[in-house]
């Protein structure tokens, strides 16, 4: 069964394949602020329909948050995958490099943009990002 998230206007549509069972909660400066908690899929699993969206890169171009054009809900990201190359605490795996490639990216969708759920109703993990990455 596929879910949809949805900005506040519904210029942005989001279809993931179901409903998440996990999510994350980053405590960096960026997702601090904007209060979103985070499901990720591969990009492949996501489509994303939006008539127009603002991007901002807090910390590398690598990392792209996308926003509504029209109302500002911070519906998305992409993002190399971490939790490949790297443990919760941030330090890094034995033997493995980050790839940073556009195919190897993620999509992070927030959780906030379904309506009527509850992101406390899953698996929460709390990344310490202010201070890994």
């Amino acid at each position: 069964m596929t879910v949809t998230a949805h900005c506040h206007c519904g210029a942005t549509q989001i279809t993931l394949p179901s409903m998440p069972t996990e999510g994350g909660v980053c405590n960096c400066t960026f997702c601090n602020r904007t209060g979103a908690v985070w499901a990720s899929y591969d990009q492949s699993e996501v489509k994303v329909v939006a008539e127009s969206t603002s991007i901002y890169s807090p910390s590398s171009p690598a990392n792209a948050h996308h926003f509504c054009g029209r109302c500002g809900g911070n519906t998305h990201g992409y993002a190399p995958d971490y939790s490949k190359a790297f443990n919760m605490d941030g330090t890094p795996k034995e033997g493995v490099e980050l790839d940073m490639s556009d195919e190897a990216r993620r999509i992070s969708v927030n959780l906030r943009m379904i309506d009527d759920f509850d992101p406390a109703s899953i698996s929460l993990t709390h990344m310490d990002g202010r201070n890994n990455w």
